[in-house]
């Protein structure tokens, strides 16, 4: 499963009633940590596809979902799961820093 693009319209159904943890990624495209992670979230998707579901937020585009996390500071991660927040990480993350955040769910 390839990422997935999450707006203010399919926020609910994407991750609110996702029936697996979603990596949520708060990203912008002028942003270079962002665009250093992009990678690595791709290959997390892939690798744990079915385990849990990537989506990505542009802050750019969808100013009410970083307003309501609270981003102050991108790239964000968020890990939710049944509609709650569990974990959010700020700054760049390896692949075995992303895949660290959702092992134990």
């Amino acid at each position: 499963m390839a990422e997935i693009k999450v707006t203010k319209d399919n926020f609910k159904a994407e991750v609110l009633e996702s029936s697996i943890p979603v990596l949520l990624d708060f990203w912008a495209t002028w942003c270079g940590p962002c665009q250093m992670l992009s990678p690595e979230l791709e290959v997390v998707a892939e690798e744990l596809e079915g385990k849990i579901k990537v989506g990505k937020v542009n802050v750019d585009e969808e100013n009410e979902l970083a307003a309501a996390f609270q981003i102050s500071s991108i790239p964000t991660i968020a890990v939710i799961k049944d509609g709650k927040v569990l974990n959010i990480s700020v700054g760049y993350k390896s692949r075995t820093e992303l895949k660290a955040l959702v092992e134990n769910l």
